[in-house]
């Protein structure tokens, strides 16, 4: 009897160190793979995640001498939200093994300067006798053009386009890190957050799951 109990339990502690072997295997391997995906982000640095069409229609008036002169400009652009990829860390990918989920914080939202359609530029002035003897005309472009910049990045800054952006880049970010792990066989969970977006569930997972960094070394 007792040498059967033996028997068990040396079957038992075998069978258990199989088990963790083997998951200490996936872990590692896991890991080495976000490893590998983290370099090849952080070498394309700044990652075009999401781009909006906005227009902005700005004026200017300025008076000399009694007289006034005035000049509306409403231009096109292109706005672009990037993510500067050369700030993800390792300390920014942890991996939860008990939910086979890889945690990723990914780094703010960047608003690139406005790309203006110089084709597509329009301007009605007014005031054409103060504007024909004087260098108005130059400061009321020089103000426009500062306006148009301002109300375009106000506009790119909306809660709704700003959402949009984010969500954009979590796919991105999903895409990158899945893709090698499921071309090894690994089923993984990627789960993209923003600073100040994380919900009670994935603080806790945050918390309790192992970085990036410790697991490689």
């Amino acid at each position: 009897m007792n040498k059967m109990l033996g028997l068990l339990i040396a079957l038992a502690l075998l069978i258990g160190g199989g088990v963790w072997f083997g998951l200490s295997r996936i872990d590692q391997q896991t890991s080495s793979i976000a490893a590998v995906t983290l370099d090849a982000l952080q070498e394309q640095n700044r990652l075009l995640v999401f781009a909006n069409n906005s227009s902005a229609a700005v004026t200017t008036a300025q008076s000399r001498f009694g007289l006034t002169a005035k000049k509306t400009l409403i231009v096109k652009g292109v706005m672009r939200y990037e993510v500067d990829m050369a700030k993800l860390t390792e300390s920014d990918v942890r991996w939860d093994a008990g939910t086979k989920t890889l945690s990723v914080r990914v780094p703010p939202i960047e608003i690139a300067p406005p790309q203006i359609d110089l084709n597509n530029i329009q301007e009605y002035g007014e005031g054409g006798i103060l504007r024909s003897l004087t260098n108005v005309d130059d400061a009321l472009d020089a103000s426009n053009r500062a306006k148009a910049q301002a109300a375009l990045a106000e506009q790119a800054r909306s809660p709704v386009l700003m959402d949009l952006a984010r969500a954009a880049a979590k796919k991105a970010v999903v895409k990158n890190f899945a893709a090698p792990l499921k071309a090894a066989g690994i089923q993984a969970n990627i789960a993209p957050f923003f600073d100040g977006e994380r919900d009670k569930a994935l603080r806790e997972r945050w918390d309790y799951s192992t970085p990036l960094e410790t697991i490689t070394r």
